[in-house]
């Protein structure tokens, strides 16, 4: 759907606080994942959760998306030991993702295809953030889906797709073979590779670029940050690409339309 015939007028209230709530519920849920699966746990193990501190069972009024948080202060309410912040974080991530996209797409198929490929994306970034890895539980089922969605859903159709995918994957594994035989030591990992294969289907190889270009400064501009605050960082250290990657796609799946039209009129 083209934003340009979008009529923000008509996207009530109700569908907002709608896409909010919904976006919070998923954020907690993506934070357990991230967590669980970091912790080297499933999903269903253990049943309940609990704090990683001493084992005190959260009840449900302590689960509340993002305000749990807020009344305890940041902290187990049995041992007082600080709640990583992450939680709340990937919550609030989860709710402006669901919320602007309800403002962009309203309430449609679009709107539940983006969420589904944003909450891979949410995951999938706290975990490379946490272990330099883009798990392939995520990434190659959600390559394989994001072909079929993309083609049946969007404008892109089948052969959009298809190239997308083609050329992200490809251009990853393209550089990810350069640097190795120029540096002679991994620049950028599989997992990678494999969710540029999601990423180009879901843009399209119209988009490409833009998710690239701000993926790369981006991360450029993290890596500054991160060597101005911690002295011990240098240049050239690894830091996890998937986020940035991720930060490319959702954005050109929420502004592509107003960043070309801005172009094309400029």
């Amino acid at each position: 759907m083209p934003l340009s015939t979008i009529n923000f007028i008509n996207i009530s209230p109700i569908a907002i606080g709608s896409a909010a709530i919904i976006g919070a519920v998923l954020g907690s849920f993506y934070a357990c994942a991230v967590y669980r699966y970091i912790a080297g746990q499933t999903l269903t193990d253990p049943p309940r959760s609990m704090c990683p501190e001493c084992g005190h069972i959260i009840v449900w009024y302590e689960n509340i998306p993002l305000l749990s948080y807020l009344l305890l202060r940041g902290k187990c309410s049995s041992c007082h030991k600080p709640i990583s912040p992450m939680y709340p974080l990937i919550e609030s991530i989860s709710v402006l993702w669901a919320v602007l996209l309800m403002v962009i797409y309203g309430p449609s198929t679009l709107w539940l295809m983006y969420m589904f490929f944003g909450g891979l994306l949410i995951v999938a970034s706290f975990i490379d953030l946490k272990t330099f890895i883009l798990p392939d539980i995520i990434t190659i089922p959600g390559s394989i889906a994001a072909i079929p969605c993309a083609a049946m859903l969007t404008n892109t159709g089948w052969q959009g797709a298809l190239i997308g995918a083609g050329l992200g994957g490809g251009l990853f594994w393209s550089l990810r073979l350069l640097y190795r035989g120029l540096r002679g030591v991994e620049g950028l990992g599989l997992g990678d590779v494999k969710i540029m294969f999601m990423i180009g289907a879901l843009s399209g190889p119209q988009n490409l670029p833009l998710v690239i270009t701000v993926a790369a400064f981006s991360g450029l501009i993290a890596s500054a940050v991160m060597m101005i605050v911690d002295k011990k960082i240098e240049y050239g250290s690894m830091i996890p690409f998937g986020p940035f990657l991720a930060l490319g796609a959702m954005l050109s799946i929420l502004y592509s339309d107003t960043f070309w039209i801005w172009y094309l009129r400029g």
